[in-house]
């Protein structure tokens, strides 16, 4: 079964709909029948991001759960310089924390595909093996 990495933009625009992305993202979140992946620094940077919106954090929350999405916690010590090590290797593009866990679990599960609306950097970065990652949605909204 085929499984998606999740960045912090489709969690974003897929409970905003004022989000310009949010229909693009909604048609496809719902019509895909994978699993979906991410990591807590994703999370945390979407709690973030809706914590404007109407029980933005709860939505978050119920979406993460009813999904089935797992969350992997990247912030032990070999894993936070690992992602420090990406995130000066990519300054320039540029790269953050949460992109960084989301590399690395790519990495870790063998993943290509990537659910984000950050095309310029996915298109960019690359795991310790060299392995190109995919944006699911083909351009930008």
């Amino acid at each position: 079964m085929k499984t998606w990495i999740v960045d912090t933009g489709p969690l974003v625009a897929y409970l905003d709909a004022r989000d310009p992305a949010h229909a693009t993202v909604a048609q496809r979140w719902d019509g895909f029948t994978g699993h979906l992946a991410t990591t807590s620094a994703v999370i945390t940077e979407g709690m973030h991001f809706v914590a404007d919106l109407r029980e933005g954090p709860l939505h978050l929350a119920a979406l993460v759960a009813d999904s089935g999405m797992e969350v992997y916690d990247l912030t032990q010590p070999p894993e936070l310089h690992e992602a420090a090590r990406l995130m000066e290797k990519y300054a320039d593009t540029p790269m953050d924390f949460a992109d960084a866990t989301l590399v690395l679990l790519a990495e870790a599960l063998g993943i290509d595909d990537v659910f984000t609306l950050d095309y310029r950097g996915f298109s960019v970065y690359r795991t310790r093996q060299g392995r190109a990652l995919r944006p699911v949605l083909a351009a930008p909204c």
